[in-house]
């Protein structure tokens, strides 16, 4: 038995929720996101709270309670709060400028880097050498981040490239003679 699962969502004001046969909506002051539920889960809403239970008495049943639970956890937090992920650009001349639709990214590569911002994302560059991705959809922040990371990975021996605010990069030794 899940014991993500049994845990009820408390929904907060503001925040508006719809379930029409195999779909559920969640809308709230930053967007709205919708899903397809899985056929063995029910959801159900009773004072301003969703319990999540699954339709069988199997294993498989309430793993995926579990994880229905969780996403639309993240689907309520995402529209009343959001989500956000910081990135850091370390190196000699590396930037980046948040501008329209698209971030500008120079690192160190001959040629500066347009990414272009996907619906539903906002980026911002308090600083030439910081980036906040944030958004209402964890899963899309989250891959927006990692995307921009991976134009230039922090690498082991001076640190160099783009990374999380939070993430610690394991340093190696330069050769000895």
């Amino acid at each position: 038995m899940s014991r993500v699962a049994k845990s009820p969502i408390s929904i907060p004001s503001g925040v508006t929720v719809k379930r029409a046969d195999q779909s559920l909506s969640v809308k709230g002051p930053k967007g709205e996101i919708a899903m397809n539920m899985h056929p063995m889960v029910d959801v159900t809403e009773k004072d301003n709270t969703l319990n999540i239970s699954p339709k069988a008495e199997n294993k498989s049943a309430w793993a995926m309670a579990g994880t229905i639970r969780a996403l639309v956890n993240n689907m309520v937090t995402g529209v009343s709060q959001g989500f956000e992920k910081k990135l850091q650009l370390v190196g000699v001349g590396y930037r980046a400028q948040a501008g329209g639709k698209s971030l500008n990214l120079n690192l160190g590569f001959s040629h500066p880097i347009d990414y272009p911002v996907p619906e539903g994302i906002k980026i911002a560059t308090p600083s030439a050498t910081e980036i906040v991705v944030s958004g209402s959809d964890k899963q899309r922040v989250g891959q927006v981040a990692a995307e921009i990371r991976a134009y230039r990975p922090p690498e082991p021996y001076k640190g160099k490239g783009v990374r999380y605010s939070d993430e610690h990069v394991v340093r190696k030794e330069a050769k000895k003679k």
